[in-house]
């Protein structure tokens, strides 16, 4: 009778680990990717934000701050322009 209960307890236990393979450690898998992606994503964004920034001072330092804005504003309808060329239509 012992070994029945041993090899049953044994099946339930058994049981649980895969289904905690199938499901929890797949979760816990993906919520550490995504949570690395977004942590990666933010800094990606602030060192950007922070190199144009820097990049506008040092422009705005030699040439004047109005021209700096004009440069910026042309280098940005630049990259606007290239990525509206791009776009798919969706027609084709």
């Amino acid at each position: 009778m012992d070994q029945l209960a041993s090899s049953f307890a044994d099946l339930l236990e058994s049981a649980a680990k895969k289904a905690r393979s199938l499901t929890v450690d797949r979760a816990h898998y993906g919520l550490r990717v995504v949570t690395f992606a977004l942590v990666a994503v933010t800094l990606v964004g602030i060192s950007v934000t922070l190199l144009v920034r820097s990049g506008f001072h040092l422009l705005a330092a030699f040439v004047g701050v109005t021209a700096a804005y004009a440069i910026f504003g042309g280098l940005f309808v630049l990259a606007g322009a290239l990525v509206w060329s791009r776009r798919d239509n969706g027609a084709g």
